[in-house]
């Protein structure tokens, strides 16, 4: 399999599953226990599906507890490499590795598939715990609430948490149509090799914004699915505040902007990465990073050029359009 072939021999984009798919539990006899320090993530800041862990690693307050490992944004065939640039990290500072597949490697010497992040390692077994991202949050929420102050733990949370009993058949099913159309739906679009790859997912790509923004507008709320943040927040956020920096651009998702069609996505969306409240803890903000994001994205569409604006990646809360 070839890491760097991005479009199938008809020219769509279709990702493969991810391999490693064991969890961290609060269980101390489980074979992966929710421990301090015994567990590395691994992400680069440009990639959204690795951003959603991080945002999470930061809302739940897991930063002492769960080790983060930045690489670069430069993908070859041997996977991310480290490069030291954007605050990532010159060298895995575990085992001095210079790309992401030798950790692939050192958890299993025979794999073949993609070096994908975000990568969930286990310093005590030397393997990979976790490499899907709706996975690894889904662990964050509550695996280690038992090591965390009584005030960050999903059952002590308003609304039930990030992920409420009350509300997982509701939040599933927006997951489901958001990641095929929209959170996937860029990827599809910008890595078409064919026109008629392209015109397939354009078109459920915007009618699925157009229906977030009338989902916000029918329930009037601050957030998805009321006045606390859910799941459904955290998965949306990663590709739509990348959307008019770098989708709009780079993967020519170009019919509507964000911030100039859609008012109540928009709104949402600043909310979210200006927000210091008790909701936010300033997760967003400090989990987004614009240049490795455009550099990462004009890399992968193989351009030369990393486009100069927006004027404001995000509008300020206080800015006039």
């Amino acid at each position: 399999m070839d890491p760097l072939k991005l479009a199938d021999e008809d020219g769509h984009f279709r990702r493969p599953a991810s391999k490693f798919r064991d969890s961290v539990s609060p269980d101390p006899s489980a074979p992966f226990p929710a421990e301090k320090d015994r567990y590395v993530l691994y992400i680069c800041y440009g990639c959204p599906w690795a951003h959603r862990t991080n945002i999470v690693r930061s809302l739940k307050g897991l930063e002492d507890i769960v080790q983060l490992v930045v690489m670069g944004n430069v993908l070859t065939s041997d996977g991310w490499l480290y490069d030291g640039k954007h605050g990532s990290a010159p060298r895995d500072p575990l085992y001095g590795f210079t790309s992401h597949s030798q950790l692939y490697h050192k958890a299993d010497p025979e794999y073949q598939g993609r070096y994908t992040v975000p990568t969930l390692w286990d310093k005590k077994k030397e393997t990979i715990v976790n490499n899907e991202s709706a996975e690894i949050i889904r662990m964050f929420y509550t695996a280690f609430d038992e090591l965390l102050p009584a005030e960050l733990r999903e059952a002590n949370k308003p609304g039930g948490g990030y992920y409420p009993e009350k509300l997982r058949k509701d939040i599933d099913g927006m997951n489901e149509w958001v990641y095929d159309t929209v959170n996937n739906g860029v990827y599809k679009c910008g890595f078409a090799a064919s026109q008629e790859a392209y015109d397939a997912n354009i078109v459920p790509l915007f009618e699925s914004l157009d229906r977030l923004e009338k989902h916000l507008s029918d329930r009037k709320t601050t957030y998805l699915w009321g006045e606390h943040i859910t799941d459904s927040d955290i998965r949306l956020y990663a590709t739509l505040v990348r959307f008019d920096v770098a989708y709009v651009t780079i993967f020519r998702c170009n019919y509507k902007q964000i911030r100039y069609d859609y008012p109540r996505l928009h709104a949402w969306l600043r909310r979210l990465y200006w927000g210091e409240d008790e909701e936010t803890r300033g997760a967003f903000r400090e989990t987004t990073h614009f240049a490795p994001i455009k550099e990462g994205y004009a890399m992968a569409a193989k351009s030369k050029i990393v486009p100069y604006g927006p004027r404001y990646p995000i509008v300020p809360l206080d800015a006039g359009m």
